[in-house]
């Protein structure tokens, strides 16, 4: 009874905190993941599971659970976020559950630190994150079920946490680390680590989670888009990007400032002597943790979890986010548990150890997590509205490529607005020239507002950069019919349509309209 009052008390504290995101509006990609019409019914809910596309990526209990949510409350976003702030407060509970189980100190103050921390604002507030965070319920209660069964070897605690894990798998493949981590719990509760013992029971967790792995890699170049000349990077690349990453992670843990929906996209040099730094710094710290293990195996064992459960992000995978760019706050949801356990834990012993009186330890602990909450609040309405999220994202990095495309198609269907759309596709432009989706969108924008002379140059530039794009070729042959002079430009525009999809019926009617009228 009593657990279950701090469970619903951790609950009550989560929803405080994210209250300014449950009535946050659909973003980005939150439409490719609500379940969309053609997946509603039954049969849409057996394409979710058995045919690769149906669904932007191949995460079969993920839009399972879409499906359901979808039939419960329709596109009322505040039903989505209100399940993933009880997701997330589940995982919250469950780190309690698995540092108790651990028989370590400070289980309360780590699932705190977890659920209040505004590094986890992304994967709560955003729809499309609930792959993190129901996910995370699966991975946490795998754990937890499989330390029972190393303390207990009760097959029904294995089978329990097997088929967590792999509802898991099923939800996001980044879970597929959770063997490796509890290897690594195992060696540091008693020292080692024995063939029988440990590595026999999850060499078929490794095996299916290597699978899932490599499943979702090949989904994600087929299906998502991860390849092309913004995922082509050297061995070395990859290396300085994986240890600036590690770096990046554990300083926004640790100081959570600027947090944003898209950061810089590094570029990475291996010419530049200073960016051997960042993978020089995180191998002298695990050659200090390897030394300090002879005494204390915990901050090894941290560190391990926490840079190995970011392994699948780090880039040595290709995923479709590193087009805009390396790091992401969601990315580390489930590894920053490799840093916050360990020292909620180191903390909640030193003031035990310390001549702190207990109210004055607990007063210590408030202040942090009431900090944390504040901060949580903050960033929470960031993810109010797409106008906001992109606005704030561009506020930190003016750079951002994604945030000026997609605030410009904000605006560029508001007339009043039409000026700052051109403004942020002209923006755009600048920051990726070679792009011809930000070439098109601009050629749009200049067209609504009778610019079709420069808006011309800009649609032939985008034909230039994909030339089978038939809606380019379409909007150019439109443009040029507007303008005297250029209408048999305007017909070539149209034929090339029909040789690049013969069947495209709007091109064939537009040549059939031009022809009555030149008679």
């Amino acid at each position: 009874m009593r657990q279950g009052k701090a469970a619903l008390w951790l609950l009550a504290v989560t929803l405080i905190a994210y209250l300014p995101a449950l009535d946050g509006e659909f973003l980005w990609d939150d439409a490719a993941h609500v379940t969309r019409p053609g997946l509603r019914s039954l049969e849409g809910l057996w394409s979710i599971w058995f045919q690769l596309g149906a669904t932007q990526q191949y995460y079969p209990l993920l839009y399972s659970a879409f499906w359901i949510e979808h039939r419960l409350w329709g596109n009322a976003v505040t039903g989505y976020h209100l399940v993933n702030v009880v997701f997330h407060a589940t995982a919250a509970f469950l780190v309690v559950m698995i540092v108790r189980r651990l028989s370590l100190p400070g289980a309360w103050l780590a699932g705190c630190v977890f659920a209040l921390h505004p590094v986890c604002v992304e994967a709560v507030a955003w729809i499309s994150e609930q792959k993190t965070t129901l996910s995370a319920v699966f991975y946490l209660g795998s754990a937890l079920a499989y330390l029972h069964f190393d303390e207990t070897r009760r097959r029904s605690r294995y089978w329990l946490a097997l088929g967590l894990f792999v509802l898991a798998l099923l939800t996001k493949t980044v879970t597929a680390t959770l063997p490796a981590a509890l290897l690594v719990v195992l060696w540091w509760r008693r020292g080692r680590i024995e063939w029988k013992r440990d590595i026999l029971p999850l060499l078929g967790w490794l095996s299916l989670g290597a699978a899932a792995g490599l499943v979702t890699a090949w989904v994600e170049e087929t299906y998502v888009g991860a390849e092309g000349a913004d995922y082509t990077l050297s061995v070395a690349q990859r290396l300085l990007l994986a240890g600036r990453a590690i770096c990046f992670y554990a300083a926004k843990l640790a100081w959570p400032a600027n947090l944003t929906f898209t950061y810089p996209r590094w570029i990475i040099d291996p010419w530049q002597w200073w960016q051997y730094l960042f993978p020089g710094g995180v191998v002298l710290v695990l050659a200090v943790l390897c030394l300090l293990a002879r005494r204390h195996r915990g901050p090894l064992a941290g560190f391990l979890i926490f840079a190995g459960t970011l392994f699948p992000v780090l880039g040595f995978l290709n995923v479709y986010p590193f087009r805009f760019s390396w790091v992401a706050d969601h990315f580390q949801y489930l590894a920053s548990l490799g840093l916050i356990v360990p020292v909620a834990c180191a903390l909640a012993g030193a003031a035990a150890r310390a001549p702190l009186r207990k109210t004055h330890a607990t007063a210590l602990a408030a202040t942090l997590l009431a900090v944390l909450g504040v901060l949580t609040w903050q960033q929470c309405g960031m993810y109010s509205d797409a106008e906001t999220l992109y606005s704030e994202t561009l506020a930190r990095n003016p750079a951002s490529f994604m945030a000026h495309v997609n605030l410009g198609n904000i605006f560029v269907n508001i007339p009043e607005r039409l000026p700052d759309a051109i403004a942020e596709f002209e923006a755009a432009v600048r920051i990726e020239p070679g792009n011809m989706e930000a070439h098109n969108d601009l050629a749009v924008a200049l067209s609504r507002t009778g610019r079709l002379r420069e808006a011309v140059p800009e649609y032939e530039t985008a034909v230039r950069l994909r030339p089978d794009f038939v809606k380019t070729h379409m909007n150019l042959g439109r443009a040029l019919l507007d303008i005297p002079g250029r209408r048999q430009d305007a017909i070539a525009e149209f034929e090339t349509v029909l040789r690049i999809q013969p069947d495209y019926e709007p091109a064939r009617t537009m040549l059939r309209q031009l022809g009555q009228a030149a008679h």
